[in-house]
């Protein structure tokens, strides 16, 4: 039986938290005062099982009604091209381990679950920034460097 599970409505702010430890661990951010506002919309999307958002964590062993680790992602449309022509893609945005549960494989069992989604929805690929520590998890999945360079605006 598998540790890992799909994220329901109340696991959201739980999913926030660890969202949380991601961002200030890949940088400098200010409070965290966008929880309340990101809350209802959170939870407007786990408990949307067909739609193109889905979350999958682990329980924490130690820590009844914590989390140990999320894996977050959604599905896009992109035009299709050569090898893609549906232009289905996964991208993954949040991948956290609460810091007294790492290094027990919970995050590699969220990815699978989170990977084999994308797969059962017709995704062509998946496409994910990360950290140099993390770096070596996604590489032992398949995931490989891109050289295109990723440009941002701000709205």
């Amino acid at each position: 039986m598998s540790l890992v599970r799909r994220a329901v409505p109340e696991d959201a702010a739980e999913v926030l938290r660890l969202r949380q430890v991601m961002i200030e661990a890949v940088r400098s951010e200010g409070p965290a005062d966008w929880h309340a506002a990101s809350l209802p919309v959170l939870r407007e999307r786990l408990a949307d099982p067909e739609g193109d958002f889905a979350a999958f964590v682990v329980d924490h062993p130690e820590r009844p009604g914590a989390l140990a680790a999320l894996v977050a992602g959604t599905l896009e449309y992109r035009i299709g091209r050569a090898g893609h022509p549906t232009g289905t893609a996964g991208f993954v945005f949040s991948v956290a381990t609460d810091p007294g549960a790492r290094r027990r494989g919970y995050a590699r069992a969220c990815m699978g679950e989170l990977l084999d989604w994308f797969r059962a929805r017709g995704a062509g690929y998946v496409q994910l920034t990360t950290s140099a520590e993390a770096e070596p998890l996604y590489a032992s999945l398949g995931f490989g460097r891109k050289p295109d360079p990723l440009m941002e605006l701000t709205l």
